[in-house]
């Protein structure tokens, strides 16, 4: 089937009148087919679109009719952008899944795919249980919108908080097509005058509340009835999600975590894989009904790690594939060891430690969710923040390999009424070469739950336990299993308003290891190599770049800076011209952690001949022992003089409250 129907713009009208703007792939020969969909606010027109090429084209050529949406209020679309995952959302993604149903190409089997976004709405679209949706692929998605998006983890307030919220602003700035909206100017207006204040409206929300609650289906897992394949990798940030959802839904579920980072695996930079295969199989069993064994595959295909001394920089990974068929698996049982003076130990040591770091621990750490940027993203090697932390380590005199999520259990005692910990597992090699294999910050004010944070009493001691990110991991004999606990981690982690110091009571401080030990293996089922000629047909005219540079100025404050020019493309089908680029800056002193600040700034040009609109974004947040102060600015001109459309400025102070 090789012959493709491309409907370039297609409106599907809302039960209130309002249409979303769609992009639909309708395969040759007479139909009905089942239908794939993918609903976001990332413009079909010109940001997804090269990506779209890679996918749903594909998807089509293999039978499926493939429908790619623009979310209410972004791209071509009508209506006014509210917020993620809002209930304007869910209810219009319902609509729209009714909508692919009634038509005459479709046979009533819809499955939806998505990344990020995308595999998010999937999940809760299908925890709403909207008939025709019979399957989904869920790409670095969560079940919990709290405990692991964004925005915060382990009730501490992650800096992309802002930087998301930075992003999305110029994201929402953007103006529809003229040449399929004869009102984009007044449409482009409307959504610029109203633009949510997102940065300032989550951090107004920082203890797990209804709003987080709202689209998080670990609240009830049993509501999703649909088969789901969760998949992303261990460079990404989203990589608790898939064991989570093939450990508790009822219906079939598998996760494959592979090395990839932030991209459709087809696209990463890290082992591009056979995405597509993948997909096709999932939706091949539950869609078109093969008996194609999908719901045979092991519950966990997973990328076990090795080191392979990280940069900053893309690099391959090194390790190998496994499998698990039934998640959790008896394969891995918790191997507790105690945080003594002389390392981790076999049993509980006597005596106190202290843990008070300076502020900029964490220059390493790369960015929070690789994969959104050109390039200098991932963690790269911990000694330097390790020799700022407390660590405890592990000598190994034969392998171990980890496979789930390590439990830390602390006894403490804190000198302030607001602190936070972060521990972070490390393999280091014989050469002294740390490598993260996985980390979580932890909200001591949080140890009662993260629904009821409370101020901490200096010198009152507490029983905190957390569970760190999601492993694999295969630590080679002659390396060391470190614990690195620090109280900060910036610049992912925004730190606490104060410097303080955490004393552990060592006769109760444990951790316990996800231990996984194997006989014999089963096949892992493996995805292969990328399919060939998986090529965008946009025109370059500008290439793709990058640049990080760290300083320390002369008071001592540490700067870091990343650009990255997303370069500038034409689309030859309709001729758009779209350029954007991005500027980051992290500061911060090392003994003053309320001179956090975070600044960005985006710009995104569109050109095509007789029209050209440019949008300037800036966003700032700063804050000091009692508040957080968010700052906005938007910029938008058209013409080659750069007229001015609109100039707005936005500012609002957030009490800290316990973060």
């Amino acid at each position: 089937m090789t012959h493709i129907t491309v409907i370039e713009n297609e409106w599907i009208v809302l039960p209130d009148g309002r249409r979303l703007a769609a992009r639909i792939w309708v395969p040759a020969g007479p139909g009905p087919f089942p239908a794939i969909l993918e609903y976001l606010p990332y413009r079909k027109r010109d940001v997804t679109a090269p990506r779209d090429q890679t996918t749903h084209g594909i998807f089509a050529a293999a039978g499926y009719a493939c429908v790619r949406v623009d979310i209410a209020g972004t791209g071509d679309s009508d209506g006014v952008f509210d917020d993620e995952y809002s209930e304007q959302e869910l209810s219009d993604g319902e609509a729209v899944l009714a909508w692919i149903a009634a038509q005459d190409w479709c046979d009533a089997n819809i499955g939806m795919i998505g990344i990020s976004w995308g595999g998010f709405n999937s999940l809760q679209l299908a925890y709403r249980q909207p008939p025709a949706l019979k399957a989904v692929v869920s790409v670095a998605s969560t079940t919990d919108r709290y405990a692991d998006d964004i925005h915060f983890m382990g009730g501490c307030l992650l800096s992309d908080n802002a930087n998301w919220a930075g992003q999305m602003f110029a994201y929402q700035s953007r103006p529809p097509d003229p040449l399929l909206r004869s009102d984009w100017r007044e449409v482009w207006l409307e959504r610029m005058e109203n633009l949510p204040f997102m940065a300032a409206d989550w951090l107004a929300h920082p203890s797990r509340d209804g709003f987080w609650k709202h689209g998080s289906v670990c609240e009830e897992y049993a509501r999703i009835k649909v088969p789901v394949l969760a998949t992303t990798g261990w460079a990404d940030a989203y990589v608790n999600a898939p064991s989570q959802l093939a450990a508790n839904l009822n219906g079939p579920a598998k996760a494959l975590l592979g090395p990839w980072e932030h991209r459709y695996a087809h696209m990463s930079k890290l082992g591009a894989s056979d995405f597509h295969s993948e997909v096709l199989g999932w939706f091949d069993r539950w869609l078109k009904g093969e008996e194609n064994g999908a719901e045979d595959l092991p519950d966990y295909r997973v990328f076990m790690q090795e080191h392979f001394d990280p940069t900053q920089t893309n690099k391959p990974r090194k390790g190998r594939w496994i499998a698990e068929q039934v998640w959790p698996s008896a394969h891995v049982a918790p191997k507790t060891v105690w945080l003594g003076q002389d390392g981790l130990a076999a049993a509980p040591d006597d005596g106190q430690l202290d843990v008070s770091t300076p502020a900029h621990v964490g220059r390493a750490s790369g960015v929070f969710c690789p994969g959104m940027r050109i390039d200098n993203e991932l963690a790269g090697d911990q000694s330097g923040d390790d020799a700022l932390s407390v660590c405890f380590d592990l000598p190994l005199d034969t392998p171990m390999e980890l496979l789930g999520r390590a439990v830390l259990k602390l006894s403490i005692t804190v000198d302030k009424p607001a602190a936070q910990i972060v521990a972070r597992l490390c393999d280091v090699s014989p050469g002294g070469v740390s490598q993260r294999i996985s980390y979580r910050a932890f909200n001591l004010t949080h140890h009662a739950g993260h629904d009821r944070p409370e101020a901490l009493v200096p010198g009152q001691r507490y029983e905190v336990e957390f569970a760190l990110n999601e492993c694999a991991h295969h630590l080679r004999a002659g390396h060391k299993l470190r614990l690195a606990l620090s109280n900060s981690y910036w610049p992912i982690v925004w730190p606490a308003p104060t410097q303080t110091t955490i004393n552990l009571e060592l006769a109760e401080c444990a951790l316990a290891l996800p231990v996984r030990s194997v006989t014999d293996e089963i096949d892992p089922c493996a995805p292969g190599a990328p399919q060939p000629g998986l090529t965008s047909h946009s025109e370059t005219l500008r290439a793709a770049d990058a640049k990080a540079s760290t300083v320390t100025q002369a008071d001592g404050t540490i700067v870091q800076e990343t650009f990255d020019d997303f370069g500038a493309t034409r689309d030859p089908d309709h001729g758009m011209e779209v350029g954007s680029h991005v500027t980051t800056r992290y500061a911060i002193h090392p003994y003053d952690p309320a001179t956090a600040n975070f600044q960005s700034a985006w710009n995104f040009a569109f050109r095509r001949e007789g029209w050209q609109v440019e949008i300037d974004t800036e966003n700032t947040m700063t804050c000091d022992a009692q508040n957080f102060y968010v700052h906005r600015k938007l910029r938008a001109t058209e013409g080659a003089t750069r007229s001015e459309v609109l100039t707005k400025e936005w500012s609002q102070t957030i009490p800290r409250g316990h973060l």
